[in-house]
């Protein structure tokens, strides 16, 4: 057995896992442990409402993870899309984190249905309906 191999790579997964918890849990304490008036600056500075800083603090860095498998989904390239419309994509990103249907998502995503019903339920779907047309792919 090599030193790159895990001999209980589940149990890695989940040192892994409760690390990125435990990151998560200390950055929520930071954020927390700012006044009022640094964090409306700050989230006026995103250009976002505090609540919805808020909210997006809340989801971590996972928050919008469904978003490039979406578009991948779509024939949607996400690179390409990061660097000719980069605040289309963070307002993307922004809107996918606040999603109310991530459960949905996720089973299309798996199920490999998304293309056929995202424009169902998901708040992306007008923005993606024309990068679509424009043959952002």
């Amino acid at each position: 057995m090599t030193t790159q191999s895990s001999p209980y790579p589940r149990v890695t997964s989940l040192i892994g896992t409760f690390a990125d918890w435990l990151k998560h849990r200390r950055e929520l304490n930071e954020i927390r442990r700012l006044d009022r008036g640094e964090f409306d600056r700050i989230a006026a500075d995103l250009e976002i409402s505090s609540s919805d800083l808020d909210e997006l603090v809340r989801h971590g860095v996972h928050g919008a993870d469904e978003l490039p498998l979406l578009l991948n989904a779509l024939n949607i390239d996400h690179a390409r899309l990061e660097r000719v419309h980069p605040l289309v994509l963070r307002d993307m990103e922004r809107v996918c984190t606040l999603c109310g249907h991530k459960a949905r998502c996720d089973r299309d995503l798996a199920a490999g249905a998304s293309a056929e019903h995202f424009s169902n339920y998901c708040p992306n779907e007008p923005t993606i309906k024309p990068l679509e047309q424009a043959g952002t792919t």
